[in-house]
Formats: structure tokens, sequence, C-alpha cells
């Protein structure tokens, strides 16, 4: 059977976030703070938006590029938030959560060979989408000690003749690490002097705590070279509703559209619906998720810290990223060991890139009382280790 399976299929590894799932889905009493997932449900007017859609029997295909109201909508939305002016009929398209954005971007631009730039750590579907569209990821290391930011010099430092794209991701997944305006500058720099395209992955834009998100595009000259991702899982807790967005020029919109028409088709309709209701009444349910988010990440952080697992401070998403190195545990160990002895699942920090190896990702989207009891359990697990 094996000879009949792609070479760029065997060459991708296993999950290492299923696997713990795995184990996790046979046990009783298990605390998880591994599901990158909000606890709370969508706003019910969200939901009676796609609810109402399947009532009076919008439950048709729409437009490849997705319904012209969500579009347009959109469009407003970018506008008014980060001053960029997409022209919704040919600069926008919506896709099935920000998941096949980020495949149809790399798919619709990567020749074979050809080099995308990545931070490490970074989320767990970066490189195996870049080895399916041909292409050959090629990890930056980032640091706790500049708060797993990307640096320009270092990426400038991987850059050779193939390089196609850099792949950003901030706020970021695993580590919480947010970018500023100045950091962002030296990247467009560097792309604009190396004639790189951009392509970033805003997924957790809305979900930042005491600093302002940056986006990419809105960087002076980056709009014509960026390719860029949102959804409404995160912000408006609509994972399972999987819509997503991309914005970009034209030409690569279009691009990205000749894969999508075959391989898609459209996003679900009713979660059409659902995503321009939230987008046109939803910012109050943001305040207050965002305001929630927070409070339980100062807990995390700092309950973390005071149990002897080193964590520096979060400014985005909602993961906590502490080191686990004093335990003399691999963040392998450290997380198995924990989901058996104790019922805590955590995330090895291995699992998204070799920079992860001695962090495990802790995600606060739970309610207070289970971080609470979780951070006991996890200093129980600390102690007897030593």
């Amino acid at each position: 059977m094996e000879e009949w399976i792609s070479e760029r299929v065997r060459r991708l590894p296993a999950s290492g976030i299923r696997r713990f799932f795995d184990l996790l889905s046979s046990m009783e009493g298990v605390i998880s703070l591994g599901v990158g997932e909000p606890d709370f449900a969508t706003p019910w007017h969200v939901a009676e938006a796609g609810i109402f859609g399947i009532e009076q029997g919008y439950t048709t295909y729409t437009s490849n590029y997705g319904l012209p109201e969500l579009r347009a909508e959109l469009a407003r939305y970018l506008r008014e938030r980060y001053g960029l002016e997409y022209d919704p009929a040919t600069e926008l398209l919506i896709t099935v959560g920000v998941s096949e954005a980020l495949d149809l971007a790399l798919r619709a631009v990567v020749n074979p060979g050809e080099e995308v730039i990545l931070p490490d750590p970074s989320f767990v579907s970066y490189i195996p989408c870049i080895i399916l569209a041909g292409g050959h990821p090629v990890p930056v290391p980032t640091v706790v000690e500049e708060e797993f930011k990307l640096r320009a010099s270092e990426v400038e430092r991987r850059l050779t003749e193939h390089t196609k794209a850099i792949l950003l991701s901030y706020p970021n997944n695993p580590t919480g690490a947010v970018m500023g305006r100045s950091d962002l500058l030296e990247i467009a720099e560097l792309a604009r002097r190396r004639n790189l395209l951009v392509i970033s992955d805003e997924i957790y834009s809305r979900l930042v705590y005491g600093v302002e998100h940056t986006c990419f595009a809105s960087l002076p000259g980056m709009k014509e070279r960026t390719i860029l991702l949102g959804g409404f899982s995160k912000t408006y807790a609509m994972t399972g509703w999987r819509v997503g967005f991309a914005a970009g020029p034209a030409e690569l919109i279009e691009a990205m559209t000749r894969v999508h028409q075959y391989a898609i088709m459209c996003a679900p309709s009713i979660s059409q619906l659902a995503a321009l209701e939230a987008l046109r009444n939803g910012e109050e349910a943001v305040r207050q998720m965002v305001q929630e988010y927070d409070r339980r990440r100062r807990i995390i952080v700092k309950g973390l810290n005071e149990i002897g697992l080193p964590c520096f401070e979060p400014k985005g998403a909602f993961y906590a990223f502490p080191s686990v190195r004093s335990t003399g545990l691999s963040s392998e160990e450290f997380a198995e060991r924990l989901l058996l002895e104790e019922k805590v699942a955590v995330v090895p920090g291995a699992t998204f890139g070799e920079c992860g190896e001695g962090y495990i990702r802790c995600c606060y989207a739970v309610s207070i009382a289970e971080i609470e009891e979780a951070l006991e359990r996890m200093r129980r697990f600390v102690e007897r280790t030593g």
C-alpha cells in the first residue's frame, strides 16, 4: 500500500497534538489546556442569523468568492479598523476557515523547491502545508529572551535565491507573542528590498492585551505584496462554523480562487450569513470575551511562574508558553506524565518546532476554576519531579 502514497504525504509527520488527544479521549476527569478553541458559545444573535438562513432556505452554493454582502461588510471592517482599501469584488475571498486560506495561498504562489520563511515555533500546520504545496520550509529560531519575535536580521541570514515568501503568524500560536509596529517595519523593509511576498496569518488579531495589533498589510507599501489571512473562529467563538477570509492583490486572490473553486466550491452559505451578522453587530461580544481572556491570562501566567514554570507574559491569542526545563523532562515527557499522573492536558512545545522544545503550550480559553485546579495539579507534579 505504501507505494501508492505520494512522497509529499509520506514526508508529513504525524500530528504531535493528535496523539495526546487520543490519550485524553479515553480518560475521565481531565482538565484540558490543550485545545486552542474558545470555551464561549457563538453569540446567540450570530447563531440565530445562521438559523434564520436555514429557515429561509439560504442553503445553496454562493459565489466562489463568497456572499457579496459579506465581502462588502468585510471591506468596510478592514477599512475602518486598519485603513485598508480592498475591492470586495476582486480582492477578498471567503474560505472554509483560515486553514483553507493558508493552504490556498501557499498552493497558489509556491513553485516546487521554492522556500518559505516562517518563525519557529509556529502553528503545527504551517510546515505540512508548505510541503504539500511543493515548497521547502525554512524555520527561523525565535527565543524567549526576545519574546519570541521574528527578527529581520535572522530572516535575512536565511534568504537564498529560492526564497519566495515570508509566512508571519502574529499574534502567535503557540507562544502568545505579539510583534509591534517597529518590529514589523523591519520585516517589511526586508520584504520590499528582496522582493518577497508576505503571507500574514492574523487569525488572533482581535485577541491582544494592553497592546495594539498592527496589521502587516497596513504598513507602507505592504498591501501590494501581502496576502492577509483572517477569520471568525477565534474572535467571535465560531470555530465550528468554518469561515475565514483572504485579502490581497486581485491577481493573487484570483489565483487562490482557481484552486478554491475546484477543491471546495464555496464556504458554507449559512456560515457566511452568521459571519455577516458577526461583523455587523458582534463588537460588544468581542469586547466582553477579550476582557475575560485577559483575566484568565493574568491568573495562569502568575500561577505558572509561582509553581516554578517560568513564563513570559503573552500579549496576544489565548496561550501561555512556560518553560519546563527546570524539571529535567523533555516537553513531550512532561506533557505525557502530567496527563497520566495529574490528568491535565497540555501540548508539548516541540510539536510546534525545534525551538519549542523545553516548553509546553497551555490554552487559557477555559474557566478560571479549571485554570486554578489545573495549576494546583501542575504544582503537585512539579514538586514531585523536583
